[in-house]
């Protein structure tokens, strides 16, 4: 069984692009959220291994999300993902526990690899 991940994205075809990449490589998808109150929600309720965030959302954007994740659960491992340009905001989000970032439009084993990472996986 893989790990299962948390895909936190306010992008429907986005989460579709994850999704598929991840069930491709054998992970699991825990749960989808749309903005960060859903993601803080659901981190709790499904106690996933990993969660991949991004930054810019709707509601509560992930850099609160992160936050609130990591008082929920200081070793929690949250991979933040953003556009380009956003260098402040990845810089930010590494300071407050995130474990990487990915930076879009990503490339498939850029996922898997940075999950792998943060996961200590082969």
């Amino acid at each position: 069984m893989g790990a299962r991940v948390l895909i936190v994205d306010d992008l429907a075809f986005i989460k579709l692009i994850i999704r598929d990449t991840l069930e491709k490589t054998g992970f699991d998808v825990a749960g989808e959220a749309s903005n960060g109150i859903e993601a803080v929600e659901m981190y709790k309720r499904l106690k996933p291994d990993i969660v991949l965030m991004d930054i810019t959302m709707p509601r509560m954007d992930g850099i609160q999300a992160l936050q609130e994740i990591m008082k929920t659960d200081s070793a929690a491992k949250v991979i933040m993902c953003s556009a380009l340009g956003q260098q402040k905001l990845i810089i930010q989000s590494i300071q407050l526990g995130a474990k990487d970032f990915i930076v879009k439009p990503f490339k498939p084993e850029r996922i898997v690899g940075a999950i792998k990472k943060a996961l200590n996986m082969p």
